[in-house]
């Protein structure tokens, strides 16, 4: 009896395993086409550069909700709207410019087993805005990250449709304020709809539609930042999904303790980590056309904005979907 129950066990084992739903199908459902269509809408010159609070900006937002829309994800539960009011004081600062209220905007999936804890994939959707008459569309910093959590959250409902859905919840964070000084991230740690010691991790988006000197040959990388700080276990999920699914070169350059351009404090995964949330940056490098007018659309390339967006996704459904969360056992340092 005891070998029979063994065996049994096993098999039970298996068919769980088997029964698991891998996300190849959903994967393919992030598309460079559509990626390439909201980012001429969202880095085009009507949009007048996104800086934080202006019209152009609010522009910008109003595009990403009826995007939401149209895909059937709506805004979270506690929410009234797709909007967190972020007000001109909290974003005051001296010797900065004088900036307008503004708005994070979020999107929500539910999550059907473990729907209290949160996973947040976030980019900042504002940019620089004119200067001296010329548009600074920031089609990379960050057009090509606020497209890409559209195309992710498409991918998740497309799986929920199939009733493949997420355990965990999913946030879908699009903050303003990081040209700024990451104003929007900070406002919404400080102010969070979902407690802090819910929300499992972190997955920052902010630049990742270019290439830069360092990798001029290479059309297949990505840096990572940060995804060892706070848990080893969040890096070695990050590690096991680019080797199963998307292949990418990883590199950690910028993730160097000692990195003189200090990156890891440079975008909105910051504010989650220094809060104790394990959090991972998704970065290009820096390339010729960083803060300036050329930062346009018609430079991105479109497949490598694909394939990083489809890192992130993979990488998401796993920390969506595991049974654990990722536990926290390092400083952050």
């Amino acid at each position: 009896m005891k070998k029979m129950f063994v065996s049994g066990f096993m098999l039970s084992l298996f068919l769980v395993s088997c029964s698991s739903v891998k996300p190849t199908k959903y994967m393919e459902a992030i598309s460079a086409s559509d990626l390439k269509t909201n980012l001429y809408v969202i880095a085009g010159d009507e949009m007048e550069g996104r800086n934080t609070g202006e019209p152009g900006q609010k522009k910008a937002g109003k595009y990403l909700i009826s995007q939401y829309e149209k895909i059937g994800v709506s805004y979270p539960k506690g929410a009234t709207d797709f909007y967190q009011k972020v007000p001109a004081a909290f974003m005051s600062r001296a010797f900065s410019p004088k900036l307008n209220d503004s708005e994070n905007i979020w999107a929500f999936i539910e999550g059907s087993e473990k729907p209290d804890e949160i996973l947040v994939i976030s980019a900042h959707y504002d940019h620089v805005g004119m200067k001296n008459g010329q548009v600074y569309n920031g089609a990379d910093d960050d057009g090509s990250g606020t497209v890409a959590l559209l195309e992710i959250a498409k991918a998740f409902m497309l799986a929920k449709k199939d009733g493949h859905g997420p355990k965990r919840s999913i946030l879908f964070l699009h903050v303003t304020g990081e040209e700024h000084g990451l104003h929007g991230s900070r406002y919404y740690v400080e102010h969070p709809l979902f407690p802090l010691k819910n929300t499992i991790a972190d997955l920052n988006i902010d630049m990742i539609g270019r290439r830069d000197d360092k990798h001029k040959d290479n059309g297949n990388y990505v840096y990572l930042i940060g995804s060892d700080r706070l848990s080893t276990d969040l890096h070695k999920i990050s590690e096991n999904a680019n080797k199963e699914y998307t292949k990418l070169e990883l590199d950690y350059k910028y993730n160097d303790r000692n990195d003189p351009e200090r990156i890891y404090y440079r975008s909105d995964h910051y504010n989650f980590a220094k809060n104790g949330i394990p959090s991972l940056f998704y970065f290009n490098g820096v390339h010729e056309d960083y803060h300036k007018a050329t930062d346009t659309p018609d430079k991105i390339e479109y497949d490598l904005l694909q394939k990083r967006a489809q890192l992130v996704f993979v990488t998401a459904w796993e920390l969506a979907n595991r049974k654990d969360r990722p536990v926290i056992d390092r400083d952050g340092k």
